[in-house]
């Protein structure tokens, strides 16, 4: 099992849209083949900021059957515009 960890800093003022947007984004990458579960959590101290964990059974899962499938481009859409900084993507065993 990998555990992805994505610190993700929304666009101040956006986190309710986000929030939203990201509620479809769960469907997508919910239908992945090696996706296990996710979570995502809100900061109590930064408001814009959350953390995202997703379980996988393989890297390969994520890295190249989401990341390079057309449902990607799906994701990419309805969340990627809300990102400041863009995020940093890390794995973890």
């Amino acid at each position: 099992m990998i555990l992805e960890v994505a610190t993700i800093n929304v666009k101040e003022g956006l986190s309710e849209e986000f929030e939203q947007s990201f509620t479809k984004a769960s469907l997508i990458i919910s239908s992945m083949k090696g996706y296990i579960s996710h979570q995502l959590k809100k900061c109590i101290e930064h408001e814009n900021q959350y953390i995202l964990l997703v379980q996988w059974e393989t890297l390969e899962d994520h890295e190249i059957g989401f990341r390079k499938s057309l449902e990607y481009k799906d994701w990419k859409l309805l969340l990627h515009h809300f990102y400041e900084p863009f995020l940093e993507v890390l794995h973890y065993r």
